[in-house]
């Protein structure tokens, strides 16, 4: 059994292992992508046997969900048959898709497994609607554009393509300093093939200058004691502009994050799907009780629509055109340049220069091309306990990556560090209604009396609980004034009843800088 395509926004969240991918299902993924142990782009994590994809699937088509494998490293030469041969070993697990970049294992992969849909990697680079149709016509249902696209892209590209053909768009986690992921820096400076899932991150670390004659007398290159972190992206978060990113015709909405933890994937998958929700709701696509009352469409308006190019210009659109522009912060409020216009205050001669070059030039062929407009409608409002999520999970500075030209992603090039804020104190391992209620969990961290934790529940809002001064207990059931002992079982009284895996989490005394 396969699920089909989902008939609206779809979340898809990572999963570095079987334990993730059942997360992820549980706290409401419409979809999870993972990898196997080869021919993925993440190394790093466990990643999933056979066995694991068969199991996987299962636990998910029951649930509603659906299980894409990424094969979307570039091969060598010497590795062609042996993904040949791994392609026909998935295509009888009962995952639903492949994410490949290479066209030559897009091919293969048609030939050798003919049921699965085909999802064409960001790292394929899908820049335009030209190429979007060239691997729909090749068979692929979905592209994931590259990071770098804008929201006007976006627009202009599902404006242009067939309604079957999906969009993939990332909307939380890292960002990579390199053009859709294709690097060789850590191949350079680590022998670590960034295209084979095993790239060192080298754009995190900590740089300085050396002058030739002063070998060892290191210079920071900025006024810091620590040097300089010279291309470590911030991360990107789009939960509060959701409704932009899918009004601009965004199908799959996917979270980074193969590597992290259990926790990560819950708490984002959980806080994505909920703000699909409200956007559904307050749409009027569907009721508080999630039944259909409109089919879902997004608002670009196609060139075969007869209010196509009649005066729905937005910010998005007059902003459009500064990604090429060398604009900083201010944006650039001018959907096209023209002669006799005068140049925006403070832009440098290199910006100029590569404006000269870009898609604004005035130099241009002259052409009818439009951007694709959106229908108006209010902004989605989400609650603020929702906006929040995003900071009770460990994170680097956060941004919308490049889909506003006027508020560009940017480095941290004082720090590549993570900031922790709240942690997991434990996780839920049953709850029993005895003695008033009653939650027995597996310690992480220290729970003490009078702590204030989070339980983090599937499609809800997180439940704030106080511990109580006594009633908690060792697994023998001796109490115990406090829960120190990590990876330890305890209980303690809880009168709500709570989800098995449900992480117990808690905010930090003081904020730290460290990963999960």
């Amino acid at each position: 059994m396969r699920i089909p395509t989902r008939k609206k926004p779809e979340v898809l969240s990572p999963a570095g292992n079987l334990r993730g991918l059942k997360t992820a299902v549980d706290y409401g993924a419409d979809a999870v992508y993972c990898g196997g142990k080869a021919f993925g782009m993440r190394s790093a994590p466990k990643n999933l046997s056979l066995e694991d994809f068969e199991e996987g699937s299962r636990y998910a088509h029951e649930r509603g969900a659906r299980v894409y494998v990424t094969c979307n490293v570039l091969p060598r030469n010497n590795e062609i048959e042996a993904m040949r041969e791994y392609i026909g070993q998935l295509k009888d697990t009962g995952v639903d898709a492949l994410i490949v970049s290479d066209i030559g294992v897009m091919m293969m992969a048609r030939q050798v497994a003919p049921n699965l849909e085909l999802h064409v990697s960001t790292q394929a680079g899908v820049t335009n609607y030209q190429a979007a149709n060239a691997f729909y016509e090749l068979g692929a249902r979905r592209v994931v554009l590259a990071r770098e696209m804008d929201l006007q892209a976006v627009r202009d590209i599902r404006a242009n393509i067939p309604d079957d053909l999906d969009i993939e768009c990332f909307v939380h986690g890292a960002m990579c300093m390199a053009f859709s992921g294709r690097c060789l820096f850590s191949n350079y400076l680590t022998g670590r093939d960034g295209n084979h899932g095993e790239c060192a991150q080298p754009c995190r670390w900590k740089y300085s200058i050396v002058e030739e004659k002063r070998p060892g007398q290191y210079f920071p290159i900025e006024q810091t004691e620590n040097g300089a972190y010279l291309f470590n992206s911030q991360d990107m978060n789009m939960l509060g502009h959701l409704d932009d990113l899918i009004d601009s015709g965004a199908t799959s909405l996917k979270i980074e994050g193969r590597a992290k933890s259990a926790y990560y994937i819950a708490a984002m998958t959980n806080a994505y799907k909920t703000a699909v929700n409200e956007y559904m709701i307050q749409r009027g696509f569907e009721d508080a009780d999630g039944n259909i009352l409109l089919p879902f469409h997004d608002r670009v308006i196609r060139p075969s629509d007869p209010d196509y190019g009649q005066g729905t210009e937005d910010q998005v659109m007059r902003n459009a055109d500064a990604a090429f522009a060398g604009v900083a912060d201010e944006g650039y409020d001018r959907a096209v340049a023209t002669s006799d216009a005068p140049e925006p205050d403070g832009m440098s001669s290199h910006a100029r220069s590569t404006r000269r070059k870009s898609n604004t030039a005035v130099e241009q062929i002259e052409t009818d091309w439009k951007h694709a407009a959106v229908r108006p409608a209010p902004h989605v409002e989400l609650p603020e306990w929702l906006l929040e999520e995003t900071d009770k999970v460990a994170h680097r500075d956060y941004s919308t990556g490049f889909y506003y030209p006027e508020h560009k992603v940017t480095q941290n090039t004082d720090r590549s560090a993570y900031f922790r804020s709240w942690l997991v104190v434990g996780e839920v391992l049953s709850w029993s209604a005895d003695e008033g209620g009653r939650v027995t969990l597996m310690s992480r961290n220290k729970i003490e009396p009078g702590q204030q934790v989070e339980f983090l529940l599937p499609g809800e809002r997180p439940l704030a609980y106080i511990v109580p001064e006594d009633g908690l207990r060792d697994a023998d059931g001796t109490p115990v004034p406090a829960i120190n002992n990590p990876a330890h079982v305890f209980s303690m009284p809880c009168p709500h009843q709570v989800p098995i895996n449900a992480a117990i989490r808690s905010r930090t005394k003081k904020p730290t800088l460290k990963a999960e």
